[in-house]
């Protein structure tokens, strides 16, 4: 059922209609210097500085079989104070389709280099924040061909993705772990999809129906983790007007997760290593952490008023309780657009993160703002060329950590431009129910996430650019010492291109202000002056 979500993240784009475009390939290497400030306003007036250096490639190829775009970026800072350490940093997003066999076989893979903050109890400044330890490296990455194709009036759909999931979290490993206390340090995780399907549309029938079956299997490294879930469902759509359709499914679902136990020593305090990783107990049975099985079921309703309006709306039962599942894309006509989704899963870090990743648009927007070079820019979300497309990486973003949870929320993104103006918001609300073993930190604790983002952009010339970005971020949970956290920030920054617009100047300033249960509140200032050259 996890390619549905895909395809509904995805949507803006399906709705736009395939590529027709002209040829074309465009390739931009640069390298890029900046001299960024950081003053402390809290009355401590601490002034940190660092400088620098990278190199990156913008990328964007579409001929008839092939659409693909990828922006990379390598970033060695250098630190003026003895307070500051030297850093490397990579950030990137890659997205391709291939047709392999047209209008029957395609290829995707993506990739996603970015930054995320470990300990989602800690004040949040935003990813890039210089000499920080919460902050972790995270890199992920997808393949697999999709097949479409008709045996008479039945339509034939099959699908395979295999995904990877790294994570560095070195910053962490340099402090001092609480005595007694478990670090939930992720490593790595590979993940398996596949799912098929046969159906057909109204028209043969009164009703259209679909008969579909899918597999998934992620490995974790921490503590040998792995998710096993398969299910097989029939759904039906009934037309009851041109416009407008009832639907419903019922199926069989089955889904298992396991995991080694823990050594712990004679007081029953689990051992970890000097690093902070837990111990896995080889002389102890694998622990059975979720275990549900059963039937599933939904109804719902169709809504296609125009071809710029679709709205889907489901409640039924699954993951042993009732779930509500919805989405709206809507293309205004002033050049406009809005997209929402509302969703309910089983899910972890590394497959929440795998299914956004999937679901950015081949055409995503590659502006990054210069205080903050992460993917997402400020905020977490990955804007699309057509208005109102794009995705959020905030609900997989806001904390890392290797337990699965009850994953429920809703994301709404809103673009479009008028004249010399652009604009861009992005929202969402996650709330997550964690699934452990019985003695394990995170064992049915809750927590739960706000983020908003916004944007906006205004052409002074042909060769010169104004760009404001605000973003916030509430994060709260039940669990000891990570009560909750925000974050806030606004950043304005001007740009002009000059020598037939291969020479850049850079110009930006922020406000920052980080505040938790765990820590006293930062409020900080940045200043950055910067140059690129573009090859």
């Amino acid at each position: 059922m996890r390619f549905v979500r895909t395809a509904v993240l995805a949507a803006g784009l399906l709705l736009s209609g395939a590529s027709t475009a002209e040829p074309r390939s465009d390739v931009v290497p640069y390298l890029e210097v900046q001299q960024v400030l950081t003053a402390d306003l809290n009355g401590g007036g601490d002034v940190l500085t660092y400088t620098a250096l990278a190199a990156g490639v913008d990328a964007t190829v579409e001929t008839r079989s092939v659409q693909a775009q990828a922006s990379y970026r390598y970033e060695r800072r250098i630190a003026w104070e003895d307070d500051l350490v030297d850093e490397d940093i990579h950030t990137g997003l890659a997205q391709a389709r291939v047709q392999v066999v047209p209008g029957s076989v395609v290829m995707e893979a993506g990739a996603l280099a970015a930054r995320a903050r470990g300990d989602a109890g800690a004040p949040i400044l935003g990813f890039s924040t210089s000499d920080d330890p919460g902050v972790s490296e995270v890199y992920s990455a997808y393949m697999g061909p999709s097949v479409s194709t008709q045996a008479g009036p039945l339509t034939v759909n099959a699908a395979y993705r295999l995904s990877y999931v790294k994570v560095d979290d070195h910053g962490l490993a340099g402090l001092p772990p609480v005595p007694g206390a478990e670090r939930d340090r992720y490593n790595s995780a590979t993940g398996h999809l596949a799912t098929v399907s046969v159906g057909m549309d109204p028209g043969e029938l009164p009703v259209g129906w679909t008969v579909g079956a899918g597999y998934a299997r992620e490995d974790v490294d921490r503590l040998d983790q792995t998710y096993e879930g398969k299910y097989v469902r029939a759904d039906v759509v009934v037309p009851v007007s041109p416009t407008f359709a009832v639907t419903g499914g019922i199926g069989y679902e089955d889904i298992a997760i396991k995991q080694a136990d823990i050594l712990r020593d004679s007081n029953g305090i689990p051992v970890v290593t000097p690093g902070g990783n837990l111990v896995a107990d080889p002389g102890a049975p694998r622990i059975l952490t979720y275990d549900q099985d059963g039937m599933i079921w939904d109804v719902g309703v169709i809504w296609r008023p125009t071809r710029r309006t679709e709205l889907q709306a489901r409640f039924g039962e699954r993951y042993g309780g009732t779930t509500v599942t919805a989405s709206l894309q809507h293309r205004f006509r002033s050049g406009w657009g809005v997209s929402v989704l509302v969703y309910d899963s089983v899910d972890s870090f590394g497959r929440l993160l795998t299914t956004n990743l999937q679901g950015v648009p081949v055409d995503f927007d590659m502006r990054r703002n210069p205080l903050f070079n992460n993917v997402g820019g400020i905020g977490g979300c990955v804007f699309g060329g057509e208005t109102g497309s794009g995705v959020c990486f905030d609900d997989a973003l806001q904390t890392i950590n290797s337990s699965n949870f009850r994953n429920r929320g809703a994301t709404i993104l809103f673009s479009g431009s008028r004249g010399p103006w652009g604009f861009n918001f992005g929202g969402g609300y996650a709330n997550r129910r964690y699934i452990e073993p019985v003695g394990f930190a995170l064992n049915r604790v809750t927590d739960e996430s706000v983020t908003l983002q916004a944007g906006a952009s205004r052409a002074l010339s042909p060769t010169s650019e104004l760009n404001f970005d605000a973003y916030a971020s509430w994060y709260d949970s039940d669990r000891l010492l990570d009560a909750s956290a925000f974050g806030s920030g606004i950043t304005g920054s001007y740009t002009r291109r000059f020598l037939l617009d291969r020479l850049e100047a850079q110009a930006a300033l922020g406000l920052f202000h980080a505040d938790s249960n765990n820590s006293d509140a930062t409020t900080a200032a940045s200043a950055l002056l910067g140059l690129r050259y573009s090859f």
